[in-house]
């Protein structure tokens, strides 16, 4: 059974969802606190969504220097599965596991409700359970969810497959506006061994029959069947 730690930050509101959805993929979740300085043998690492430390400052800012970070980034370079859902993608990117940033949202307003996304990657260790193309809805829940990364960067993630998912339209078309003002409508990435992923949207929310959306179940369900080995 793959033992999967759920990082709680001050401010994390996601952080049960996401034990839940783990746990009911069969894996033995158990929380790790912020100020904890190791992953007591983690197989994979969550982080959640929520707004840690008040989001002062800039998002995922602070919580990239909490004591537990060293060992997330140590367990990363390793091969370790790392999956940062919105904030968590947030504290990724301010970490340096992820290229870009979060900015805020291009109309400057918190943005809440399902949107679709198109699955663009499948050789990760958090969507190898999906099919490219496959269309997934989910709900977004942020204001500072616009990917953003400069013109090299962004053409080396296009280039090399790691953007994970795209913001699409319901019809799976490119949308007619945007979400949030993410470049290219990207909604999730990865780094260039698969085995660190972020997304703005919520897998931990669409996990569940009782919540009448499953579309997320592969992200947790994939953990199991990732064939990366650590370095």
């Amino acid at each position: 059974m793959k033992r999967v730690a759920v990082v709680r930050f001050p401010g994390s509101n996601c952080d049960f969802d996401t034990l839940h959805a783990a746990r009911r993929t069969g894996t033995e979740a158990y929380f790790v606190w912020h100020r904890d300085t190791n992953l007591k043998s983690a197989d994979a690492v969550l982080l959640p969504g929520g707004f840690s430390y008040g989001d002062y400052l800039r998002s995922g800012a602070i919580a990239r220097f909490s004591p537990i970070m060293p060992a997330v980034q140590r367990f990363a370079e390793a091969g370790g599965p790392v999956l940062g859902i919105c904030n968590g993608f947030q504290i990724l990117c301010e970490a340096g596991l992820l290229p870009g940033a979060l900015m805020r949202n291009d109309r400057l307003t918190f943005v809440s409700r399902p949107v679709a996304l198109r699955v663009e990657q499948t050789d990760t260790a958090f969507t190898n359970r999906y099919h490219p193309g496959d269309l997934l809805l989910m709900p977004v829940a942020h204001g500072d969810g616009r990917f953003v990364a400069d013109p090299v960067t962004l053409a080396e993630l296009e280039a090399t497959g790691r953007v994970v998912v795209r913001y699409v339209g319901l019809d799976g078309q490119p949308l007619d506006g945007s979400i949030n003002g993410s470049l290219n409508d990207i909604a999730g990435i990865a780094n260039p061994e698969g085995n660190v992923v972020g997304l703005m949207p919520h897998p931990d929310r669409a996990a569940d029959p009782a919540l009448g959306n499953t579309d997320g179940t592969g992200f947790f369900t994939s953990i199991a069947r990732w064939a990366g080995v650590p370095k």
